[in-house]
C-alpha cells in the first residue's frame, strides 16, 4: 500500500483491470459478471509477539471504500469483507487467524458464511453436512493446483525444458503432456463435486486420462548430458552389503540402522532430525523429482524408532505424508515441514505419532525447481527457522508486518515462526543446501552445486557469506558439527561435508576459531600458486581438512544428510541410488531410482555411548539444566522442547 498518496492511482488501476477483464468476453459473446471483494481486517490476537493491526485496519478501510467506490461507478458486485470480518472477530469465541492477516480452517469457514450471506441474500451454514463436499472439492484442488502451478515449472516452461536426452528427447515434451493428464483428471473430480453437491456420489474413474509419454533413459553414456564416471550402476547391493564397501578411521565402525529391505517406505531420504525423545526421524521423497500424475504421492514424514537401543531402528512409522518434502524441523509441540510451495506445520494431538493437525504456516515458496526450494531447516539458537533455496526460485512470501518478501534470490532465508516474520538472511548460490551452528553459535552453510563451505557473519546491516575452507569436492548436500560423548575428543567441534559424486562419503575439517590471528593460505593455481599470510578478522573462522570420515566405494552410495543421535553415533542417509543429476538426465528417466534408501550409524569403538538426556516433557528446571549441557544436540532439542512451553513459564 502507498497509503494515502497511492489512492486515486490504485482505483484507476482497478477500474481498467475491470476494463480489461469485460473486454475479453472469455465465452465469445459476452462479458463475464464480476465481483469485487475487499480486503479482510487484521485481528488483533492479543499477542505481544504479533502486531495488533490498528494502523494496517485504517489503512485497509480507506482502500475498501476505494474498491467500494469502484464497484459502483463500474457497476460490479461488491462483498464488504473488511467490515464483515471486523464483526466476526468481536463474536468468535477463537481466533479466525493465524498471525492477524491469514485466515485459518474456522475463519475461512466464517468468512465463506458472509460471503454467501453478501452475494445470495440468505445466510447458509457451512456445517459438518457439507464435510464430504469440502474433501471433494479439497481432491480437486489438489490436482489443479499441480497443473497450473506445477512443481518443477522450470523442466517444463523454462530454461531447462529443452534440454535434450535421448534420442533428443526433452522435459518440456515429457511434462507439459503430464499438464494435460492433469486436466483430465481435474475434470474428473469436478464432475464428483457436483454429485456430492446433490447428495449423491460419483466414483472417479481416471480412464480417460491421456497415458504418459514413455521415455528411454540415457544412464551409461547416452546422451551429451549422462556421464558413466557421475552415475552409479544399475545392480544395486544390500545396505548391509554396502557397509564392506566403506572405509573409516581406525576406532570407528559402522551399522545398518535402517533400508529398505526392512521399511519399505524409506525411498530417497533427503533429511534427518531427533525429536526430544531421542527418535530419529528421516523425509522420504519416494516421488523425486516431482509426484507423477495417475501415480501414489508416496513421500513421507517417518519416525524410525531404536526401542531397544541396539543401534538398530524397530520399527518405521509414517508421521505424515508429506509431498517434496526437502526440509523439516520440529517446533512449538510439531513439525514444520517444506511442502513446495508451502511451509506447514504438523501436529500429533492424540499420541499416536500420526500428524492429525495441518496448517499452512507459510506461502509463496517458489517450487520452479524442486531441488533447489526451500531445504534443510534447522531451528537456530535465536529461535528462528533457517533454510536456503537456489536459482530459478522467485519467493513471494505475505506477512503481517508490511509488503511481502518477493526475491528471486539464491541464498538463506530466516524464518520467526513466532512472530510471522521473514527476511532474507544472506546470498549463497547456485543451489545451496546444507546448514549448521556450533557450540559458540557460530553459523556454517554449504553450496550443494559448487560444493563451497561458509561462514554466515554479519555485515553492515545484515549477514554475508565468507569463505570457511578450500573446496576439494563436489556436490556437497549437507553439513554438521561434530558434538558428542561417543567420539574423540580431538574431534569434537569439528566441521563434516556430504558428499555425493566423485568422493562418496564424508569431508572432515578441523576449524579454527581464534578470529585475529594469523594463518597461511595457498592463493593462485599452476605456477602461481603460493602461500600468503593472511591475518584474520575477530569472530572469522576457518577450516583445514584432517584425516575422512566415511568413504564408500559403492557408486550408488549418495550421503545427503549426517547428523548425531541422542546416543552420540553420527547416523547418516543414504539417496542410494544410480542418478544423482538432476538437469542430467530426463525427470521421468526410468532409472531414477525410487526403491532404495539407507541409513547408517557410525559410533567410535574407543568411548561410550551417549546417555540420552531427559528432554521430552521434562521440567523447566531440567530443561535449563540441559542449555549446559557440551553436546549441541542437547541443547539444540531442548530449545525445540522450550518452544513448546507457555512463554510465561519460560
Amino acid at each position: 500500500f502507498k497509503g494515502d498518496a497511492g489512492l486515486d492511482e490504485f482505483k484507476k488501476n482497478l477500474g481498467d483491470m475491470i476494463d480489461n477483464y469485460r473486454a475479453l468476453k472469455p465465452n465469445g459473446k459476452s462479458e463475464p459478471r464480476l465481483v469485487l471483494f475487499s480486503p479482510i481486517a487484521h485481528e488483533d490476537l492479543k499477542d505481544p509477539n504479533l502486531s495488533d493491526g490498528k494502523a494496517n485496519n485504517e489503512r485497509l478501510a480507506k482502500y475498501t471504500a476505494a474498491i467500494a467506490e469502484v464497484a459502483k461507478a463500474k457497476n460490479t458486485g461488491f462483498v464488504d469483507l473488511f467490515t464483515a470480518t471486523q464483526a466476526l472477530y468481536q463474536s468468535a469465541k477463537t481466533p479466525l487467524t493465524l498471525n492477524g492477516v491469514h485466515l485459518n480452517t474456522e475463519g475461512n469457514r466464517q468468512v465463506a458464511e458472509a460471503i454467501t450471506q453478501s452475494l445470495l441474500g440468505e445466510k447458509i451454514e457451512a456445517g459438518k453436512d457439507l464435510e464430504s463436499l469440502r474433501q471433494a472439492v479439497i481432491d480437486k484442488n489438489w490436482h489443479w493446483f499441480n497443473r497450473y502451478r506445477a512443481t518443477d515449472g522450470n523442466d517444463i516452461w523454462g530454461s531447462r525444458a529443452d534440454l535434450k536426452f535421448t534420442n533428443d528427447q526433452t522435459n518440456r515434451e515429457v511434462l507439459q503432456n503430464e499438464l494435460t493428464m492433469f486436466d483430465v483428471m481435474t475434470a474428473n473430480r469436478d464432475m464428483r463435486i457436483w454429485a456430492v453437491a446433490r447428495g449423491s456420489d460419483l466414483a472417479i474413474d481416471d480412464s480417460n486420462v491421456p497415458r504418459p509419454v514413455a521415455v528411454e533413459s540415457n544412464v551409461g553414456g547416452k546422451s551429451k548430458s549422462s556421464s558413466a564416471e557421475k552415475e552409479g550402476s544399475l545392480d544395486y547391493i544390500s545396505g548391509e552389503a554396502g557397509i564392506a564397501k566403506m572405509r573409516v578411521p581406525e576406532g570407528f565402525k559402522v551399522n545398518l540402522f535402517a533400508d529398505e529391505a526392512r521399511f519399505p517406505e524409506l525411498v530417497n531420504p533427503v533429511q534427518m532430525q531427533v525429536d526430544g525423545k531421542g527418535r530419529l526421524w528421516a523425509a522420504a521423497w519416494k516421488t523425486y523429482p516431482k509426484w507423477e500424475p495417475l501415480k501414489e504421492m508416496d513421500d513421507r514424514i517417518l519416525i524410525l524408532p531404536d526401542e531397544d537401543g541396539d543401534g538398530v531402528a524397530d520399527k518405521c512409522i509414517t508421521f505424515a505424508k508429506v509431498s517434496n518434502p526437502l526440509g523439516f524441523e520440529f517446533w512449538n509441540g510439531g513439525v514444520l515441514v517444506a511442502r513446495q510451495p508451502d511451509i506447514l506445520f504438523l501436529k500429533d494431538t492424540d499420541g499416536d505419532d500420526v500428524a492429525d493437525v495441518q496448517i499452512v504456516l507459510l506461502q509463496g515458496i517458489d517450487s520452479a525447481d524442486t531441488h533447489h526450494a526451500a531445504n534443510n531447516f534447522i531451528y537456530g539458537p535465536d529461535g528462528a527457522l533457517y533454510w536456503q533455496s537456489g536459482i530459478f526460485m522467485h519467493n513471494n512470501i505475505e506477512h503481517p508486518w508490511g509488503p511481502s518478501l518477493s526475491t528471486g534470490s539464491s541464498g538463506m532465508y530466516r524464518f520467526d515462526p513466532r512472530q510471522y516474520t521473514i527476511s532474507y538472511h544472506a546470498d549463497n548460490s547456485p543451489n545451496p543446501h546444507g546448514i549448521s551452528f556450533d557450540y559458540w553459535g557460530y553459523h556454517y552453510a554449504t553450496d550443494g552445486t559448487g560444493g563451497r563451505a561458509f561462514q554466515v557473519r554479519p555485515e553492515g546491516k545484515g549477514f554475508k557469506m565468507y569463505k570457511l575452507l578450500e573446496k576439494q569436492v563436489r556436490p556437497v548436500p549437507a553439513n554438521e558439527i561434530v558434538s558428542s560423548a561417543n567420539f574423540p575428543d580431538e574431534m569434537q567441534q569439528n566441521f563434516l561435508i556430504c558428499n555425493a559424486i566423485g568422493f562418496l562419503g564424508i569431508k572432515q575439517y578441523k576449524l579454527n576459531r581464534d578470529g585475529g590471528s594469523e594463518y597461511t593460505e595457498e592463493v593462485g593455481s599452476g605456477k602461481d600458486k603460493q602461500k600468503v599470510t593472511v591475518t584474520s578478522k575477530l569472530g572469522e573462522v576457518w577450516g583445514e581438512p584432517v584425516e575422512d570420515l566415511l568413504v564408500s566405494e559403492d557408486k550408488n552410495f549418495r550421503p545427503s544428510d549426517a547428523i548425531f543421535g541422542a546416543d552420540g553415533g553420527l547416523y547418516v542417509s543414504d539417496w542410494h541410488n544410480v542418478i544423482i543429476g538432476h538437469m542430467q538426465h530426463n525427470v521421468r528417466d526410468p532409472n531414477r531410482d525410487h526403491q532404495h534408501g539407507r541409513i547408517y550409524r557410525l559410533t567410535y569403538t574407543g568411548k561410550p555411548l551417549q546417555k540420552p538426556a531427559n528432554i521430552s516433557g521434562a521440567s523447566l528446571p531440567e530443561l535449563m539444566s540441559n542449555l549446559e549441557n557440551p553436546i549441541d544436540g542437547v541443547r539444540h532439542r531442548t530449545r525445540v522442547e522450550l518452544s513448546a512451553r507457555p512463554s510465561k513459564d519460560v
